[in-house]
């Protein structure tokens, strides 16, 4: 009997070929190509007088030297925007080289291709650039004062200006019973993968066809850009994202410059041509996020709930806004979280600075609005002199007020509608997790230690799962193999192990039959890609609708076999019989022959249908009308809106009193994402979320100086916490089914970096005893905070 497959904690299938470093990444790929290099500007803002290219070419084993000159028709125009935006006003692209103008350091300018990647390093150090320096703007202050403007035609800095409201906030504020106003900063930070962007491209002269690998997180898109640059029909371009070593937002398609750029090269060379991308390239030329200022003023009751809240974000989106402005949207709709507040209003502004382009990285905006809307839950309860716990129950939207619509668009263009979610049950397993009603006890002997120690709590909801759509195919072959397809890219979520489950479970074969392919436009074009929390959700259900129908086609063809009615075949071990009676029976593959009779004569593993020979009737084709020849099917899963995954974390720090230093001694986490389709891969995705949060919250931060210069642009200076900083992740969940799709699931990958931040804020001030208002804070800051603190205790 097949045992039942979604659920199960099953080990991740592709772990043994990729740490045994079997993996095939871009830079495995690409023998005896041409490699480029990049001149990059070494300025943040300025004008290009000259460049120089004349000693590049006394290097031996130069092939190309491009500048924007070089370029033409759309390769010369400015790329595009990704997703546009009525309120982004004032869009502005880079181009694929710089044309003219530099907005920030790190932005392509000549493009060299030679032999070899040292050959075009050496050759780019021989290029010079005589640039004319602009003023820089850095930071959202100087951004939002507007003294200097990023670019002259985008007034205030202000590439966008959002408002969204509900009800009267005014008169919600004006008649509370209090009122606070809370200023918060969260600081610059970036995704970092272990493996940064790199692309390789291979013309074939003859086809006029090109096949590209792009280490990236949307095959499609890279494929559909590239179509439309080069002016080549989609259906020449192919692209394969082999394994990828992480992405976290980064890779998603805008499309960087280097992947147009070199299929243009390969093209115009005829040769295949490769591009890895170094770490310090990554640091400057990339994406970062989470740079935001926010004003907070929520209007409460005596028992702390909140009737009226009003937000203003002031968000810094770099130097281009190529990827819209999905991540202000996402803040301003994601801070509610699991709270009904009454009268809301959101109002932001997406402002240009000359550094590196903000783009999603994970977590997406979300970390910025929990950060903003956890920290007025704990002022609120500081001010009233309530649990803090207690505060944020009394403002829970409750499981019987689901679907739950905040009045409010999310991201998508559509209504921010929850689903579903049981907040006051998250809580309760919370509390219980870490001990929440003990800790009084718990402080008071860390302190007769001498030691000091706070517990934080932190709770978020997050939209998952968002469309358009994906596909998925299911084919099975003669042997019993079962192969599937599906467009997304995988960057280390286990979908290989994920999706054969799914599969395995519709189809009644066993999971070490199935095999999965993802990102391979040549197995399936049509595609959005993986980002947004939406693979499980989107292409789950996908493959899910397809394994459907490939069992709808094998019970008929099987019924037709057996004499048999479909109602009364089932299928186990890849086996289809009659209910009741196993000896009447037909391998699923001997199905796969009679739906394409042809491969008796040419496949050995087909042998074992010879005893159906007789079964093909002319009268009766293997093939309906209107059906394909062979056993596969498709399926296509279009949602009508996100689904809201949630979850509520807590952690116990201790902060040195003479170092200050920070200390997680414990961190909980209660998490729903409806129905687990691997336990074991969602443990994985929350533990790596918290660790990434650990950092966002402690470590990380892009340090730029007033000329808009990345001083700690390397793993050196970069800091990031080590498995002795990340703590042992404790975790429960919560199941509570999506009612949206069949499989009643909803994202994971971003939850566990989303409340991190929150969650150490409210533990370290909890410790301490003031507010914490910035993140991500070091020992330093807060060695500084105490004395701040304690002097204004005395004056």
């Amino acid at each position: 009997m097949t045992t039942r497959q979604l659920g199960a904690p099953i080990r991740r299938r592709e772990d043994p070929r990729l740490l045994t470093g079997n993996g095939r990444y871009l830079d495995d790929l690409g023998a005896g190509a041409l490699h480029a290099a990049f001149v990059r500007s070494t300025s943040a803002h300025a004008r290009i007088v000259d460049i120089d290219i004349t000693d590049a070419w006394e290097v031996e084993g130069v092939e190309a030297i491009y500048t924007y000159e070089d370029l033409e028709g759309p390769m010369a125009q400015p790329l595009p925007v990704l997703i546009p935006h009525p309120a982004l006003t004032h869009a502005r692209t880079g181009y694929a080289l710089v044309n003219g103008e530099v907005n920030h350091v790190g932005e392509p300018v000549v493009m060299v291709v030679a032999r070899d990647r040292y050959l075009a390093e050496d050759a780019a150090a021989r290029i010079r650039v005589d640039y004319e320096a602009l003023p820089v703007v850095v930071g959202v202050e100087a951004a939002r004062s507007a003294s200097v403007l990023v670019h002259d035609d985008a007034p205030g800095n202000v590439a966008a200006h959002l408002v969204q409201e509900v009800g009267d906030v005014e008169a919600a504020l004006a008649a509370a019973p209090h009122t606070l106003t809370i200023p918060l900063t969260i600081e610059r930070s970036a995704c970092m993968p272990m493996e940064g962007k790199g692309v390789l491209a291979r013309w074939d002269r003859d086809e006029q066809s090109m096949r590209m690998w792009s280490s990236t997180q949307t095959s499609t898109g890279v494929r559909a850009a590239v179509a439309a640059r080069l002016e080549l029909p989609l259906a020449r371009i192919h692209c394969i994202a082999p394994d990828v070593g992480g992405g976290f937002g980064v890779k998603i398609v805008h499309p960087w410059a280097e992947e147009l750029l070199v299929p243009w090269a390969a093209r115009a060379l005829g040769r295949d041509v490769k591009w890895t991308e170094d770490r310090r390239e990554h640091f400057i030329s990339s994406a970062h996020e989470r740079a935001q200022l926010q004003e907070v003023t929520v209007g409460f009751d005596d028992d702390g709930v909140v009737l009226g809240l009003d937000v203003k974000v002031w968000h810094d989106n770099g130097a281009y806004t190529p990827y819209g402005i999905i991540v202000p949207i996402i803040t301003s709709t994601q801070l509610l979280g699991p709270y009904k507040p009454g009268a809301y209003r959101c109002e932001f502004w997406s402002l240009y600075t000359n550094t590196v382009i903000v783009t999603p990285y994970r977590g997406a905006g979300r970390p910025q609005g929990v950060f903003a809307m956890e920290r007025t839950m704990d002022a609120i309860a500081a001010h009233l002199g309530k649990d803090r716990a207690d505060v944020r129950e009394a403002n829970f939207i409750l499981p019987e007020e689901m679907p739950y619509d905040h009045g409010l668009m999310f991201q998508d263009g559509r209504p921010l509608k929850y689903d579903s979610g049981d907040f006051p049950a998250s809580l309760a397993k919370l509390k219980a997790l870490v001990g929440w009603d003990d800790f009084t006890a718990y402080r008071k002997q860390a302190e007769a230690a001498g030691r000091k120690v706070g517990l934080g709590i932190g709770c978020y909801v997050e939209g998952t799962g968002v469309g358009p759509y994906e596909a998925g195919h299911v084919q099975v072959e003669t042997s019993g193999r079962v192969n599937v397809a599906t467009g997304l890219t995988t960057q280390g979520q286990g979908h290989e192990t994920a999706f054969a489950q799914i599969v395995a479970d519709e189809l009644g074969v066993r999971i070490e039959d199935v095999h999965v392919t993802t990102g391979d436009t040549r197995r399936m074009g049509y595609a959005v890609g993986t980002f947004a929390s939406r693979a499980a959700v989107m292409s789950g259900n996908a493959i899910a609708f397809a394994a459907k129908a490939v069992r709808e086609k094998a019970l008929r063809i099987a019924a037709d076999a057996l004499e048999a009615n479909p109602d009364d075949l089932e299928i186990e071990d890849g086996v289809i019989s009659v209910k009741g009676a196993p000896g009447t029976s037909i391998s699923l593959s001997s199905v796969a022959v009679l739906s394409n009779p042809l491969r008796y004569a040419f496949d050995e593993a087909a042998k074992a249908a010879t005893q159906f020979a007789g079964t093909f009737d002319p009268d009766k084709p293997p093939v309906a009308d209107g059906e394909e020849p062979g056993l596969e099917g498709k399926g296509v899963y279009s949602p009508t809106q996100a689904t809201f995954a949630n979850g509520m974390h807590a952690a116990i720090v201790e902060t040195d009193p003479v170092t200050a230093e920070i200390t997680i001694l414990r961190y909980c986490v209660i998490h729903d994402c409806g129905v687990m389709i691997n336990p074991l891969i969602v443990e994985g995705q929350v533990h790596g979320g918290v660790a990434q949060g650990v950092g966002g919250a402690l470590y990380e931060r892009m340090a730029y100086d007033e000329s808009g210069q990345l001083l700690n642009a390397s793993f050196m200076d970069f800091l990031m916490p080590y498995a002795s900083e990340v703590p042992h992740v404790e975790t429960d969940h919560l199941e509570t089914p999506s009612p949206l799709n069949p499989l009643g699931i909803k994202g994971a990958g971003e939850a566990g970096c989303i409340p991190v931040s929150a969650v150490i804020a409210s533990a370290i001030e909890d410790a301490e005893g003031f507010p914490i208002l910035s993140m991500p804070i070091s020992p330093s800051e807060l060695w500084e905070l105490r004395r701040q603190h304690a002097t204004k205790g005395q004056s």
